[in-house]
């Protein structure tokens, strides 16, 4: 046991966090998102939720400050009307644990599903959230 690590986070996840450098990204998916075919590495979660996990994380991974939008999203795809109140906690969450007013990116789904082959990681969660998946761009901690 840590002190200061939720307990969300796994051993393995946190090897992985900790190896990422300043630009990587890490993938967290839902549910139905194809993360074992497309993963590098694969780090399955699926008794969790997105947001919960995102929470945890951003209790120990800064995002990128370089960039604009250190968070992306994949969008819906053209004409599908379904709601997507999943955003909201993720912004919610975002704005918490980081202090940034969250802009996410948009990303079209098979330019997400591209850019998460090149991903350092992909976690798989048990989300049923749809449009639920989301990027992080890993940042730099300062003044250690």
């Amino acid at each position: 046991m840590l002190i200061g690590i939720p307990k969300l986070i796994s051993p393995e996840l946190l090897k992985v966090l900790m190896e990422m450098g300043h630009g990587d990204e890490i993938v967290l998916s839902d549910g139905n998102f194809p993360a074992a075919s497309h993963a590098r590495q694969l780090i399955r979660c699926d008794g969790h939720g997105t947001a919960e996990l995102l929470d945890a994380i951003l209790r120990v991974f800064p995002l990128d400050q370089y960039v604009s939008q250190p968070v992306a999203l994949m969008d819906k795809v053209a004409g599908d009307e379904i709601a997507t109140p999943i955003w909201k906690r993720y912004q919610e969450i975002v704005a918490e644990r980081t202090g940034l007013v969250p802009d996410f990116e948009l990303v079209e789904r098979f330019a997400f599903y591209e850019r998460a082959k090149s991903a350092y990681a992909i976690i798989a969660t048990g989300e049923g959230a749809q449009y639920a998946n989301i990027i992080l761009k890993k940042g730099v901690i300062t003044g250690q």
